[in-house]
């Protein structure tokens, strides 16, 4: 009588554990990570989000979007990466900030180039091997650990 109930109950756990895994995987093959193990997500046709970890800068924002754009859209490195919305909530991780990123400017935003990193300005723009550059600006650092 044991030894069924034992059995019974692994087996239910089994398919428990089966159906949560098929019901979150979906979710999780559309994150794609970049180097500096920020998630980038897409929220609409041809726009992404790169989603914020504790103690992220403008430039961890701008590694993780052009080391997408290099390495998982294989786009050309003058590709031109622009903020198509400035850094706020994250879309797809509630709770969390991000910068929405795309390769065509977003409507009525001005286009000019700047001589700082921004990610608060829609219509900012650095080319897709600037960006990566980014994710290689902060090896020397000690605390800076590549998982």
């Amino acid at each position: 009588m044991r030894r069924n109930f034992r059995n019974r109950a692994r087996s239910g756990l089994a398919r428990g554990a089966l159906i949560a895994w098929l019901i979150v995987l979906p979710i999780a093959a559309q994150a794609w990570w970049a180097w500096n193990r920020h998630e980038v997500l897409p929220v609409a046709e041809g726009v992404w989000e790169v989603v914020n970890e504790v103690g992220t800068g403008a430039q961890d924002y701008w590694c993780g979007i052009g080391d997408f754009a290099i390495r998982q859209l294989r786009s050309k490195a003058t590709q031109r990466i622009y903020v198509w919305q400035a850094v706020g909530p994250a879309v797809n991780r509630p709770g969390r900030k991000s910068v929405q990123f795309s390769f065509a400017p977003p409507p009525g935003s001005s286009n000019k180039r700047g001589y700082s990193l921004s990610i608060k300005i829609p219509g900012y723009s650095l080319n897709a091997a600037t960006a990566r550059y980014y994710c290689f600006d902060r090896m020397d650092d000690p605390f800076f650990r590549r998982f």
